[in-house]
């Protein structure tokens, strides 16, 4: 039982609060209808919560920063939606109340929800009752009135706030109608009440034991009334931002102008090493008027719109099988294309969970191959694949950490054959190909082959930076030499493209090599296109 929140505590209940809605993400997805009812409450609020903790896991245990700072700060930058950001202004309430507070006792905790409470409200441009807000508020005053009560003790806080968000939760749907409509309880506030349960946990060893979720099914959540805030003009766009390089009175009059344009506006800001940045998010009609009054403001960046009407994917085709790969370049989604396969052509850092799915319920098929073909995409991948089967569509990863890795699991899939039975095969010859790839470091870093510094040449077997140099070529050469040392049959060489002709001249140097050295080995050369890595290479 704790008498404080230390900072060792903070990155508990952190952990914690993303291990629980991550169980209960798709639960709290079914629930949410409000303020669209477009299921993505509970995916949101994970991200978010991710995004702090994931802060705090980057910082490390006796960080020269205050924790509650760092959570708040990764969780802002990171929101997503509506419910995200009224997250992360509730953690950024908190920050601001406990940062300089090296141990915090239930009066203190108390008096932070109550304040970030007011945060979370005052962040909202038109507060409703029966949401979230009202689920954070009643936590917070039956905190405070703990307090009052002479049960001052951390865990008699965090329980009485606990329990009155939950009973607070439980009458959401008599204050605000689309629930009641709909027969469920506000997502967003059952995901709070999901953050203090874990709070209660980190505090005193064991998390509540609550009934289920009660109300809702997915298919009535779905098609549940139109919710209350809606722009005028229709369905519109949620449009979300990160906006840095402003100030607190053009941040203002930027809250009017999108105030004025749509609805659901919220806007929190947070303090970062390079300036004050805002994250903010609102449901719009004109989509290009909100980023207008935001480039006016400031420079926004990570721009996000999403569709707010539910768009629902096309029925599967009963027996059929398609293959989804995601493509780092035009040149490599070309092979994949002629292939017949399913492309997703954006850069890793750009391919996201969601992005994965709509791609899979969007081939149409029944049963879908899904090669990620990256180590970074795997568990993105595989999330993907959960939620498309719960859409009805059998879907299965290949775990394909390169490219390569996918195209000789192309190469041998068959859908005459049982899925299973394929996929066995595909992930096997993806297996037995051996993966490399010539890069250029952008900065300086520590590799397994030694320090290196920005325009030094990588090359990378299998993830594992093992060969340094200035010299492409030369670079691309002993990395293949590594490679081919334990035998191989067929290299597959793929290489990128630039204006200057010095990828094109890196290609011919590589299969000249292999062609001297290793005259046994079959070569095939592609073109990667521009975005691809100068040279990316199988051995099978």
């Amino acid at each position: 039982m704790l008498e404080a929140l230390d900072e060792a505590a903070v990155g508990r209940w952190s952990g914690a609060v993303v291990d629980t809605l991550s169980r209960a993400r798709a639960r709290l997805d079914e629930l949410n209808v409000f303020p669209v009812p477009d299921g993505d409450t509970g995916t949101n609020l994970l991200l978010t919560a991710e995004a702090g903790h994931a802060a705090l896991v980057r910082q490390g245990a006796g960080g020269a920063e205050s924790p509650w700072s760092v959570l708040a700060r990764g969780a802002v930058l990171g929101a997503r939606g509506n419910s995200g950001a009224i997250l992360a202004q509730l953690l950024r309430g908190l920050a601001d109340a406990l940062a300089g507070t090296p141990a915090v006792d239930g009066r203190a905790l108390a008096a932070a929800l109550s304040g970030a409470s007011r945060a979370a409200y005052s962040a909202v441009a038109d507060p409703e009752e029966g949401t979230f807000l009202t689920v954070a508020r009643a936590g917070a005053e039956a905190a405070v009135a703990a307090v009052e009560s002479g049960r001052a003790a951390l865990a008699d806080v965090v329980r009485a706030a606990a329990d009155a968000a939950l009973s607070a939760l439980q009458a959401t749907p008599g204050q605000l109608a689309v629930l009641r409509d709909a027969g469920v309880v506000d997502a967003g506030g059952a995901g709070w009440c999901l953050v203090l349960d874990a709070l209660v946990g980190t505090v005193t060893g064991s998390e509540p034991v609550r009934p289920p979720i009660s109300g809702g099914s997915r298919q009535r959540s779905r098609v549940a009334p139109a919710a209350v805030h809606q722009p005028v003009d229709g369905p519109g766009s949620e449009v979300q931002f990160l906006l840095a390089d402003s100030s607190e009175r053009a941040v203002a009059q930027l809250q009017a102008r999108l105030a004025a344009l749509g609805d659901c506006l919220v806007v929190v800001g947070v303090d970062t090493p390079g300036g004050r940045e805002w994250n903010v998010h609102v449901h719009v009609s004109d989509v290009g008027a909100a980023v207008e009054a935001a480039v006016e403001a400031g420079r926004p960046h990570r721009i996000s719109v999403t569709p707010l009407a539910p768009v629902r994917p096309p029925a599967p085709a009963a027996g059929a099988r398609a293959v989804v790969a995601v493509a780092g370049s035009a040149g490599l989604a070309d092979l994949f294309t002629v292939e017949g396969v399913t492309v997703l052509t954006a850069p890793v850092a750009e391919v996201d969970e969601d992005a994965l799915l709509t791609a899979v319920l969007g081939c149409g098929a029944e049963e879908v191959v899904l090669l990620p073909n990256s180590a970074e995409l795997l568990a993105e991948a595989a999330r993907a694949a959960d939620r498309a089967r719960v859409a009805g569509r059998d879907t299965v990863v290949v775990p394909t950490r390169s490219a390569v890795q996918g195209l000789a699991a192309l190469a041998v899939a068959d859908p005459t054959r049982r899925l299973g039975d394929d996929v066995v095969t595909m992930t096997e010859a993806a297996a037995a190909t051996r993966w490399a790839e010539v890069t250029v470091a952008t900065e300086e870093a520590l590799t397994s082959a030694g320090r290196c510094r920005a325009g030094d040449v990588l090359g990378a077997a299998e993830g594992d930076v093992v060969v340094l140099g200035a010299d492409l070529a030369a670079v691309g050469r002993e990395l293949l030499d590594r490679l081919l040392s334990a035998g191989g049959e067929l290299a597959t060489v793929v290489v990128g493209a630039d204006g200057d002709g010095d990828l094109a001249a890196l290609g011919d140097a590589v299969c000249a090599h292999l062609a001297t050295v290793h005259p046994t080995v079959e070569v095939v050369r592609y073109a990667g296109g521009p975005g691809a890595v100068p040279l990316l290479v199988g051995v099978e």
